[in-house]
């Protein structure tokens, strides 16, 4: 949605752009379409910028969405919603090169309202969406690049500089959301550092096969769908991978810390051939056709990597503030982002009905996040990423746990079989983990999730 520019474009006393709005959004996915649908609700006149040829085109996603968060903003949306499958089967998997250690949970609740989770295409999730936003009132303009904020002398954004041959736009409020590493929330000197520190890269590929091949391979039947998360899946490398079911394809990637995938020289496409090759991996995806290969940058960050979320005229929203939770158990970012839009919409509609949308008047936007689930999982799990990325959990746990477990089903006749204890310390120390931090690190878990 926006490209690189080192500070925002000031603009004399008067000058105006050729068309004016009550507020410009920067971003037709989930956070910048929820926030033009509150505002295009409370009457406003919002024009809601997307750089692809429609919402959707430049978003790569592989993955689930928790929509309830929709309930408030759409009801009964899974009544229309361009759904793939209801994820009604969650699998946790730790990965050796020749073992896993799965969790697999399974419930009928997740098949039916209220949903727990689903799978769909981001391409035609971000569509609908976006279509809501048009229904309440929005002006969608696609193929608009946005080169930079525009501000008055006072330093207050007063809208944006567009590659439109019509030029530029005003605006009483810009809500940034053009995803991560966000261009505009730097130009407006909201990060405090370089976000790629905070980012990890994802990849996935799409896999073609027939729908009843996944729905016998995988044991689900009619709209019902799998998630597959693992950890063990990326060669040491900090991060983990995914599987998930679609109608009739599978999406399978991996995630990774960026810093360390160019430590490792090591492909990210070598990452995800390999993963297809375990043991536990290869009979669910054999025979799939590629159709898809994509790569994304995802702020992993957490809540400490956040920016100010608001500036003299300008709120950021979604992925541009960092609000994607990566927290092992939990792997979220579209819930935040529709509820991180849907609340800025709220907040600018607020300050413009006030007459204030400078930083002071905006002040809403974060109160209402700080009193709603965005702010609030993101502050309770805010000390979950580091240690789910950290070295132990990610090279020596999920061997020494696949070690363990099969101590215990390895039948020893004639021997008397070992007690847990003593399997507990053999696979501790051949995988050099020391108790003091398997307690440490329980102990932080608590903590982190508690």
């Amino acid at each position: 949605m926006t490209s690189p520019m080192s500070s925002p474009v000031r603009v004399a006393e008067g000058e105006r752009g050729v068309a004016s709005f009550d507020a410009v959004i920067v971003g037709a996915g989930p956070a910048g379409s929820a926030a033009a649908i509150e505002l295009a609700r409370a009457g406003r006149r919002v024009a809601l910028l997307e750089r692809g040829s429609f919402p959707g085109a430049k978003n790569v996603y592989g993955g689930v969405v928790y929509g309830r968060v929709l309930d408030e903003l759409i009801p009964n949306w899974w009544t229309e919603a361009p759904i793939q499958r209801w994820v009604t089967r969650r699998q946790t998997m730790l990965l050796t090169p020749g073992q896993a250690l799965t969790v697999d949970f399974r419930t009928e609740n997740w098949g039916k309202p209220p949903y727990n989770g689903a799978t769909t295409h981001r391409a035609d999730f971000d569509a609908w969406l976006a279509g809501k936003a048009e229904e309440a009132g929005a002006k969608l303009l696609t193929s608009t690049l946005v080169t930079a904020l525009r501000t008055d002398p006072g330093g207050r954004i007063v809208g944006v500089r567009t590659d439109r041959p019509d030029g530029d736009l005003d605006a009483g409020v810009v809500i940034a959301a053009d995803g991560v590493n966000s261009f505009l929330a730097k130009q407006a000197g909201l990060y405090a550092e370089d976000q790629l520190a905070n980012s990890t890269l994802g990849v996935k590929e799409t896999l073609a096969l027939p729908r009843e091949t996944i729905e016998e391979r995988f044991g689900v039947r009619g709209t019902d769908g799998v998630d597959i998360e693992m950890i063990g899946a990326t060669k040491g490398i900090p991060g983990g991978g995914f599987l998930y079911t679609n109608l009739d394809s599978l999406s399978i990637g991996v995630v990774v810390d960026l810093t360390e995938l160019g430590k490792a020289k090591v492909r990210p496409e070598e990452l995800i051939a390999e993963l297809k090759r375990h043991p536990s991996i290869a009979p669910l995806v054999r025979g799939g056709e590629i159709v898809e290969y994509a790569a994304h940058l995802i702020p992993e960050g957490g809540y400490h990597s956040m920016p100010t979320l608001t500036g003299n005229g300008l709120l950021i929203a979604g992925d541009a503030a960092a609000m994607c939770l990566a927290a092992g158990i939990w792997l979220e970012g579209v819930n935040f982002a529709i509820g991180s839009g849907m609340y800025a919409g709220r907040a600018a509609a607020a300050a413009l009905a006030a007459g204030d949308t400078s930083t002071r008047g905006l002040a809403g936007y974060r109160e209402r996040l700080a009193s709603s689930f965005v702010l609030a999982d993101h502050h309770k799990l805010r000390g979950a990423p580091g240690l789910l990325m950290s070295e132990r959990v990610q090279r020596k746990y999920p061997a020494m746990l696949c070690d363990l477990v099969e101590g215990v089903f390895q039948v020893t006749n004639p021997q008397p079989k070992p007690g847990f204890r003593k399997l507990l310390l053999r696979s501790a120390k051949r995988h050099g983990v020391r108790l003091r931090d398997l307690a440490r690190d329980a102990i932080s878990g608590i903590r982190s999730y508690g």
